[in-house]
């Protein structure tokens, strides 16, 4: 089974083109899956070949202790596409995970900041050494274009073009897109490569304080210090930033095939669920200020 895997590894990354930590993604729930057959009776091939849906079905029974729906329901497409690519090439007859139904997710809506809170973020508590305009650079670069934290970390100097007010972005898949940056984050981006002595394009675009690449779990503390230095008292991720963009562009009255172009979403279904949070904005302006909405209570 080991040898089947080493093939999929590959054609994720050769034919898929997919990213190494999506790649990743897909091998370790392999790797979790594998454990499980070696439990109930080995994971060699013969064992594939004799996979049926109630095996598949003990395994997730035994995934449900444990994970998510969302986990589960994950590592359920990871087996599919697993399975699908080796009836693709002869290896085995049918996809035994073809027919199982995948656990239905709960609601989730992303948890945003407030236009005032982002404002908040972008201007206060921000000094003027190298890590102080790194990091205002950092925010106003999320905000003003909606990017993932590994996006953010992946971009080098030479993504940037200032003249055009453009960024190139390398997104899920390896795929490329160019989104606009706006007037302050260009601002704030030419305050901190200034800073830098103006690196070469070939030099990472935000450094950590040893000068290395700065990675997404160092973004991620950052963020959290400076929400509390902005006086934000909310628990958001650099994710949060990237669903404020969104639900702001909307809000504003963007397209949602704009949006959805910006964000680099290959399914508009993705891009939908922000027209939600905007709803449900809608709806609570609506009942704490329509008089007709109030609750009047000790009415005699």
């Amino acid at each position: 089974m080991q040898s089947w895997i080493e093939l999929f590894a590959r054609y994720l990354s050769d034919e898929r083109n997919l990213s190494p930590h999506t790649s990743s993604a897909y091998l370790r729930d392999l790797a979790e899956f594998t454990g499980f057959l070696e439990r109930h009776g080995g994971a060699n091939q013969e064992a594939l070949l004799r996979l049926d849906n109630f095996m598949l079905r003990r395994y997730l029974a035994e995934l449900h202790k444990r994970n998510q729906r969302s986990s589960i329901a994950r590592k359920l497409s990871s087996l599919r596409t697993f399975f699908r690519y080796l009836v693709r090439q002869g290896l085995l007859a049918a996809n035994p995970a073809e027919g199982m139904a995948t656990p239905k997710l709960n609601r989730y809506l992303p948890k945003i900041l407030s236009v005032d809170e982002a404002q908040a973020l972008m201007e206060r508590g921000y000094g003027s050494s190298l890590l102080d305009l790194r990091d205002q650079a950092i925010v106003e670069v999320f905000y003003s274009c909606g990017l993932r934290v590994s996006e953010l970390t992946g971009l080098d100097v030479g993504a940037v073009d200032m003249q055009q007010m453009l960024v190139r972005v390398l997104g899920k898949g390896r795929k490329e897109r160019i989104v606009p940056i706006g007037r302050k984050a260009k601002e704030a981006l030419l305050a901190y490569l200034e800073a830098r002595a103006l690196p070469p394009e070939s030099e990472p675009l935000f450094l950590n304080a040893r000068g290395g690449r700065l990675t997404a779990r160092s973004v991620q503390r950052n963020l959290k210090a400076r929400l509390i230095k902005a006086g934000v008292i909310k628990d958001a991720s650099p994710h949060a930033l990237r669903h404020s963009f969104a639900t702001h562009l909307l809000d504003g009255g963007a397209d949602l095939r704009a949006i959805q172009e910006l964000l680099g979403h290959a399914s508009l279904s993705t891009t939908q669920k922000y027209t939600q949070v905007s709803v449900d904005q809608m709806m609570s302006v609506y009942d704490k200020a329509h008089p007709r909405s109030k609750k009047k209570g000790g009415a005699k």
